[in-house]
């Protein structure tokens, strides 16, 4: 029993220095036994690793690439029942893990920290609050997932439920394709999923690692994919 907290870093040190206390004193508040994981690149860009020795908790170097590969890599060390991942470069505070936790126990499969429900907020421009919208509608209708926030990173799930399904994705879009494969796994009259709301903040330090048209086009064609294995899945 416990709860793996995965946080994917790429260049981040700066970032998880100031991320680590918080994120501390939230996992303190659950009243549960947690473990600290951390994905970076295959090769160290930064001094990452001796941050992590200095603070306790546990360093992985990823194997495949992509934000895929590190997710994969996450949930493939994960040795707690329940796995938080959240974003490593601030934007995710940790000030809502209590309420997640807690929206979590009532039964759910999975809980998304979500900006888009009543009581979430994002610091995102215009532009890209227009392109999540649309992401997340056309993912909503398509896979019939009833989550307004499929496309954050902010979230908490049954680690033996991510451990046997088999995830391709190499970039954000694995983020979608967790949900339909544990929805498929589950069965879609038993999933459930949750949301709790959630500030979304501009990094701390840094710049993004987004490329805007790779991910676009990435997305589009997972939603294709996504979809057929959606009807495969639930004849």
């Amino acid at each position: 029993m416990g709860i793996s907290v995965m946080l994917l870093a790429y260049k981040e040190e700066e970032n998880l220095r100031v991320l680590f206390p918080k994120l501390k004193q939230a996992m303190e508040q659950t009243g549960e036994e947690y473990e600290l994981l951390v994905i970076d690149t295959k090769e160290p860009l930064d001094n990452t690793k001796a941050l992590c020795e200095e603070v306790g908790a546990k360093y992985y170097n990823q194997e495949e690439p992509g934000f895929g590969g590190a997710y994969r890599k996450g949930i493939e060390v994960a040795t707690m029942d329940k796995i938080l991942a959240l974003d490593s470069d601030g934007s995710h505070d940790p000030a809502h893990i209590p309420a997640i936790y807690e929206k979590f126990m009532e039964g759910y499969d999975v809980v998304i920290g979500s900006r888009y429900i009543k009581g979430g907020h994002t610091s995102d421009a215009k532009s890209s609050q227009i392109m999540s919208w649309m992401l997340n509608t056309a993912y909503r209708i398509c896979l019939g997932i009833k989550a307004k926030d499929m496309s954050t990173n902010y979230r908490m799930y049954r680690t033996d439920q991510l451990k046997q399904i088999e995830l391709t994705c190499r970039n954000y879009d694995v983020l979608e394709e967790i949900l339909l494969k544990v929805k498929l796994l589950v069965g879609k009259k038993e999933f459930r999923i949750g949301e709790s709301p959630i500030s979304f903040n501009k990094r701390l330090y840094g710049e993004s690692k987004r490329q805007l048209i790779p991910f676009i086009i990435s997305y589009i064609k997972t939603l294709f994919r996504l979809i057929g294995m959606r009807l495969k899945g639930e004849q």
